[in-house]
C-alpha cells in the first residue's frame, strides 16, 4: 500500500492535519516556501525551515533535500518538508493524495489529476465541478456548525475576514502590521500581556509599535526579522490565559484533520497502491 499523502503547507492548520494523518498511519510529506509566515509557530512543523528540524506534540518534522530523501525520512511520527511551494516534486513522490493546506483563500494551483485524490482546505476550492482547477473534496474551515464538513459537491464558506471567537473575543486578537518593514518581536509566544502592551515593533522608515488591544497570552508571534507589507498579520492574543494552548493543536486543527481523514477514506486513499 502507498498510503502517502503529500500536504502543500504546514502552518498550523495544516500541522494539525499532519498529525492526525502519521496517527491515522499514513505517510507524509509537506511542502513548504523557503520562508514561512507561520504565527503559531510553536504548533507549525513548518519551522523545521528554519532550524532543520522541529516538534510539534509527538511528531517531528525534519528539512529534507530533495524528494528521494523525503521518502527515505517519511515514517511513523516522522514528517519530512521539501522547501517546493509550486509541488513540482509530485511525480517524484507519486502520493495516494494531495492536500491543500496553505490556506490562501484562493486555489493557489491545486487540481485533479495531481494525485489520485486532492483535497482543498477552506474557501477558494470548488469540489465536483468542471474546472481544471477543482478538487475533489473541500473541507468547511469556518469555525461554527458546519466546521470539519466534507463537502464533495460546492464551496466552502465565504472568508469573512473577522477571525473566529476565541474566548468571546474575535478581531481584537489578532495583531497586525501598522507599516510596511522589518518586523521585531518584543514578546515571546506562550507570555502574558497587558492590553496596551507593546508585543512588536515594525522597523521601516520609521519605528511602529504594535499594541496587544487585550488582555492574555501571546498564542502566535511572526518570526523576528521577517519583511511584512502593511496589515499583515503578525500575532495573535488569546484571551482565555492557557499557556498550554499555546503548544499543543487547537480544536479547529484537530477538527479539519479529522475532516481530512474523513474524506481521504470516502475516496479510498488508504487503498492507493
Amino acid at each position: 500500500m502507498n498510503r502517502l499523502v503529500v500536504v502543500r503547507g504546514a502552518g498550523d492548520l495544516a500541522t494539525g492535519t499532519i498529525v492526525r494523518l502519521v496517527h491515522a498511519g499514513f505517510r507524509v510529506v509537506a511542502l513548504e516556501t523557503a520562508s514561512p509566515t507561520a504565527i503559531r509557530r510553536s504548533v507549525s512543523l513548518a519551522e523545521a525551515v528554519f532550524g532543520g528540524a522541529t516538534k510539534v506534540e509527538d511528531v517531528e518534522g525534519r528539512l529534507a533535500k530533495d524528494p528521494a530523501e523525503a521518502l527515505a525520512l517519511a515514517g511513523p511520527r516522522v514528517v519530512p518538508l521539501l522547501i517546493d511551494p509550486a509541488a513540482a516534486s509530485l511525480p517524484e513522490l507519486h502520493p495516494a493524495a494531495l492536500v491543500d493546506a496553505i490556506l490562501a483563500k484562493r486555489n493557489l494551483g491545486s487540481r485533479r489529476g495531481m494525485a489520485p485524490v486532492v483535497i482543498g482546505l477552506g474557501p477558494g476550492f470548488t469540489a465536483g465541478g468542471d474546472s481544471e482547477l477543482d478538487v475533489d473534496a473541500v473541507i468547511e474551515t469556518n469555525r461554527g456548525h458546519d466546521l470539519g464538513r466534507v463537502i464533495v459537491e460546492g464551496c466552502a464558506a465565504a472568508d469573512t475576514g473577522v477571525p473566529g471567537e476565541i474566548g468571546g473575543v474575535t478581531g481584537e486578537r489578532v495583531l497586525r502590521s501598522p507599516a510596511a518593514g522589518r518586523f521585531r518581536a518584543r514578546s515571546e509566544i506562550g507570555q502574558r500581556v497587558s492590553g496596551g502592551e507593546v508585543v512588536a515593533v515594525v522597523e521601516g522608515e520609521g519605528c511602529s509599535e504594535i499594541r496587544s488591544r487585550i488582555d492574555g497570552i501571546v498564542r502566535g508571534m511572526l518570526r523576528s526579522g521577517t519583511e511584512v507589507s502593511e496589515g499583515f498579520k503578525v500575532a495573535d492574543v488569546d484571551p482565555r490565559s492557557r499557556p498550554e494552548h499555546c503548544f499543543s493543536i487547537s480544536d479547529k486543527s484537530r477538527a479539519i484533520g479529522g475532516a481530512v481523514l474523513e474524506a481521504l477514506l470516502m475516496f479510498g486513499a488508504d487503498r492507493q497502491s
